[in-house]
């Protein structure tokens, strides 16, 4: 399962929240990236830290999933991980943003995609502010992102707001057990 949306509608969040709900039967993709950790961020944990040539070296090897340059940096998805959750039979969810997640579709049309979208433009503002980690042109850059991003939220399998985090989850989970007992959906092999 891709989760995606636009930068700072609690992507990270709602996926903290699935992994305490599945426990031990999810596996939660952790994404490399060439960007300086945030406060509290821990390596292996939030993201796997990489220096430039780190991460072209696992581009170069064929390593990733998919790798994007996103707002001045480098990201992508290890694909080791994966394998092996894949080969325990486990839940993968996979948090990425939204160029990716399109890329994971089209390679993997299995994948189940669900769209992330804020309340409302506002609230989506208040939370970008409240990180405190973009200066003001970024923070209009990933606030004019977010509106053309939001525009293809149904070139994804589901929609789900992130108005109250609970709820959210809720929905994600009914998405993900419906979609477990749909016939005829392809193993995802990397």
């Amino acid at each position: 399962m891709v989760i995606t949306g636009p930068s700072g509608v609690g992507k990270d969040t709602l996926v903290r929240a699935l992994r305490r709900r599945l426990g031990p039967r999810a596996h939660v993709a952790v994404t490399a990236t060439t960007r300086p950790p945030r406060r509290g961020e821990k390596d292996g944990v939030h993201y796997y830290f990489l220096s430039p040539d780190a991460f072209q070296e696992m581009v170069d090897r064929g390593e990733l999933l998919e790798n994007a340059y996103v707002y001045g940096h480098r990201y992508g998805v290890p694909k080791a991980p994966l394998r092996d959750a894949l080969a325990q039979d486990k839940d993968v969810i996979v948090r990425t943003d939204v160029q990716g997640a399109r890329f994971i579709k089209k390679r993997y049309p299995q994948v189940v995609t669900i769209f992330l979208l804020p309340p409302s433009w506002e609230e989506l503002a208040r939370r970008l502010k409240g990180r405190g980690s973009e200066d003001p042109h970024q923070l209009a850059l990933r606030l004019e992102t977010a509106r053309l991003e939001v525009a293809k939220a149904r070139e994804f399998d589901y929609q789900v707001v992130n108005d109250r985090l609970e709820r959210a989850v809720e929905e994600v989970l009914a998405i993900m057990n419906r979609e477990r007992k749909k016939a005829g959906r392809g193993a995802v092999t990397l």
